[in-house]
């Protein structure tokens, strides 16, 4: 393998490395806790200690020797995956197919916008908006379909700002729109998408997602929350959340995909019924500040939502807009912003 294959290996991991240090260092403890899902700061810093040794390896030419034959493995299947030890000659037919359909999506890095148009899922109301900090951003929110006709919504945050992570968003976008109609599984496509994206030496931050199967017929929505923040429930027949302890939120089951070296990403669901509200939404609506340097919270987000209840869901996010915009006295929000209503009607 050409060496200056393993110069960039190397320069890329140690990009990932430094990012995801620089996120560990300078996040406040009491912000650790959601992107981490059910694991632990121990399991980044193993995350870190793999990333060191495998710079070290790529320092020396050690990296992509197959168990098989001894050679190196294909240039290109090292891009997707700097930890790969096995040539593609040595795969079954089966195993074969599918890695090269996932190395095909992985070198297609495409830019496609957000939906135009709420989607027309049976029986729900849905509206979204999100606006980026600069010129374009990180957020990510999607509609689709699985393999069962449940139907999927999909809502990221991609570490970082600009066109790094614009670019980074269009890849998870991507491979999301391929893997979702071939399963049935909110959890399958989000560890199928972390084992994918976890080693590839050109994704070097990490993404949180909240990923969701809805089924019309039976009001279940099955989802993964791969670290990302709690989507919150306002139920038709509940109380005004006036305190947090009455806030009905949707906790992350896993971590986001990539903090870790290894995730278990687990499905949960919940039974909505009519007249409830979703509300999934990115960190830049619940962190955004006044000038008094408080945060919105989701507190206030849940209040804003219950005093609209009543609207339909195009103009409760309006008014949860206007609130937001008011709390902020104007003042430029300093990170993206995406909020997703969804509504489950008669």
């Amino acid at each position: 393998m050409n060496i200056r294959v393993f110069d960039q290996i190397r320069d890329s991991l140690m990009v990932k490395r430094e990012n995801l240090s620089q996120w560990l260092n300078n996040t406040p403890p009491a912000k650790l806790k959601v992107p981490l899902g059910q694991h632990s700061i121990e399991e980044v810093q193993q995350r870190l200690e793999a990333l060191d040794e495998a710079v070290e390896k790529a320092a020396a030419g050690a990296l992509g020797v197959c168990e098989v034959c001894e050679d190196y493995v294909e240039t290109r299947m090292m891009e997707m995956d700097y930890t790969c030890c096995i040539c593609l000659d040595h795969y079954t037919d089966a195993e074969r197919r599918t890695l090269e359909f996932e190395l095909e999506m992985a070198q297609t890095v495409q830019r496609s916008l957000f939906p135009q148009e709420p989607p027309d899922f049976p029986n729900t109301e849905i509206a979204a908006f999100s606006r980026p900090a600069q010129i374009i951003g990180g957020d990510y929110f999607d509609f689709f379909r699985f393999k069962d006709g449940s139907y999927g919504l999909a809502i990221a945050d991609i570490a970082g700002h600009g066109i790094s992570a614009s670019m980074h968003l269009s890849t998870v976008q991507t491979l999301l729109r391929a893997f979702a109609p071939e399963s049935i599984s909110p959890a399958e496509v989000t560890e199928r998408l972390h084992r994918l994206l976890v080693h590839n030496t050109r994704f070097n931050t990490f993404v949180t997602l909240f990923l969701a199967a809805y089924r019309p017929q039976t009001r279940q929505l099955e989802y993964c929350n791969a670290g990302h923040n709690p989507p919150l429930v306002l139920r038709a027949n509940g109380h005004e959340p006036a305190s947090p302890e009455a806030i009905e939120l949707i906790h992350p089951t896993a971590a986001a995909i990539g903090l870790v070296e290894v995730g278990q990403f687990n499905a949960q669901s919940a039974s909505l019924g009519a007249g409830d509200l979703l509300l999934i939404y990115t960190d830049g609506v619940t962190e955004a500040t006044n000038l008094q340097g408080e945060e919105f919270g989701v507190q206030r987000l849940a209040q804003a939502a219950w005093r609209a209840r009543s609207l339909p869901a195009n103009q409760l996010l309006r008014n949860v807009r206007q609130e937001l915009e008011s709390f902020t006295q104007g003042a430029p929000l300093p990170d993206d912003t995406t909020l997703v209503v969804f509504r489950v009607t008669a």
